[in-house]
């Protein structure tokens, strides 16, 4: 995967992407700052400090958000057409939405169609054929767990014993969730919070909230409700943490070791390393309960207002190519949406020292190749956060989970007029 230096290598892919002037900004002989607008932990310092050392002309500045406010901010800079970084990350979550505005976003074209996980692919493609992101990972998914915890609770803590405890499903896995409450340390619970542990049950059903011709489902789907159902009753078993996804107390929850499972899309292991970094080695990585799944996975898009369109198309270019795609795993665990990199053992046999060596290349790599992509609407990301809403309602006893499932119903609902 290293034959070539990062010089090399990113010489080859700026031969590749063309040397066309920007639009909108310097040519490619001149000085650039490029504004790279992320959300979460994309693993890309390291890489930044490669290609400028290989294009002293570009300077790169990262900027990153919470995962909801970058999105509205996103759809806000489309609408007014202003304020757009040079590269902007999307959540399969709303790729769908930029999608139908996909004429505001550059063609990245179709040289690099044949690497990519065809449904990867397809789901940045517009109707009438513009590619307008380069994927950078797909989720899958597993369960990460504390060691530590699960044995001073009494549970089994090898993981292959802790992927056999709940292999039956999802209801396995509340049964192990009581169990560790009965003899949980003071102070934690089983799992961080109703959203996240929703957003993996959803994500193994062959149908979500979208039926592939854009129709809200989430009504009249039956697996939409049954998830609903269960993580309801996981919460009323006294097993979640009530934290909230990506937020301040939920960063302090793992700080602090206040839950003993999360729900593990692979790259929830860099969110993991970045907020528990005094757990090294007490956090292994299990089977995900019923097998398969996938939740999240990002793209990397090139607004058209951006200030340099030319030299912000070979950076995604690059930043994404296989060779970098490998070192984001292994330093950081984000899953390549590049299957030819499942065979390399560099990934396919890396153990990750962190998750108390767990084979996260087989774990993770195994659940890309069985994963069943499910079809993501327009405002597939909102409603997520709707239903995440929703259940975190119930979490604070402010409804009883009959009363929020029909107001979430009907939010949904006004979302998708």
């Amino acid at each position: 995967m290293r034959a070539l230096t990062a010089a090399a290598a990113a010489a080859v892919m700026l031969t590749a992407c063309g040397s066309g002037g920007d639009e909108g900004g310097a040519g490619d002989g001149g000085n650039v700052t490029l504004n790279v607008n992320l959300f979460g932990n994309f693993g890309y310092e390291e890489l930044y400090k490669e290609y400028e050392k290989a294009n002293p002309n570009v300077k790169i500045k990262q900027s990153t958000a919470a995962y909801n406010d970058h999105h509205r901010n996103l759809a806000t800079h489309l609408a007014t057409n202003s304020g757009a970084g040079d590269i902007e990350a999307v959540d399969t979550g709303f790729i769908a939405q930029m999608r139908d505005v996909g004429k505001q976003f550059t063609d990245l074209g179709t040289e690099r169609q044949s690497e990519y996980l065809p449904w990867k692919w397809q789901a940045s493609l517009t109707k009438d054929g513009q590619q307008i992101g380069y994927g950078t990972d797909v989720g899958g998914l597993a369960i990460c767990y504390r060691r530590d915890l699960f044995q001073k609770a009494g549970l089994p803590t090898e993981r292959d014993k802790v992927s056999a405890s709940w292999a039956g499903g999802w209801d396995k896995y509340i049964e192990q969730g009581q169990k560790y409450t009965a003899k949980a340390p003071a102070g934690t619970a089983f799992f961080d919070g109703a959203g996240a542990l929703y957003n993996a049950v959803i994500g193994q059903a062959p149908v979500g909230f979208y039926s592939e011709d854009n129709t809200v489902v989430v009504g009249s789907n039956p697996e939409v409700r049954k998830a609903w159902d269960l993580v309801v009753r996981a919460v009323q078993s006294d097993l979640s943490a009530k934290l909230l996804e990506s937020s301040p107390e939920w960063n302090n929850g793992f700080a602090k070791g206040q839950f003993a499972t999360i729900a593990c899309p692979a790259w929830m292991m860099a969110k993991i390393k970045d907020q528990s970094k005094n757990a090294a080695g007490k956090w292994d990585v299990a089977a995900v309960p019923g097998g398969g799944g996938n939740w999240g996975g990002s793209y990397l898009t090139v607004p058209k207002q951006g200030k340099h369109v030319q030299e912000a198309k070979k950076l995604a270019a690059w930043l994404t190519a296989p060779e970098q795609q490998a070192k984001v795993f292994t330093s950081k665990g984000l899953l390549p949406s590049i299957p030819a990199l499942y065979e390399k053992p560099e990934i396919a046999e890396y153990k990750d020292p962190f998750f108390n060596d767990a084979p996260v290349g087989k774990i993770f790599t195994t659940a890309a190749k069985e994963l069943k992509p499910q079809y993501q609407g327009p405002r597939t990301g909102d409603i997520q956060t709707t239903i995440r809403d929703g259940l975190v309602r119930i979490e604070q006893g402010k409804q009883s989970s009959d009363e929020s499932w029909q107001q979430t119903v009907s939010d949904v609902e006004r979302l998708a007029k």
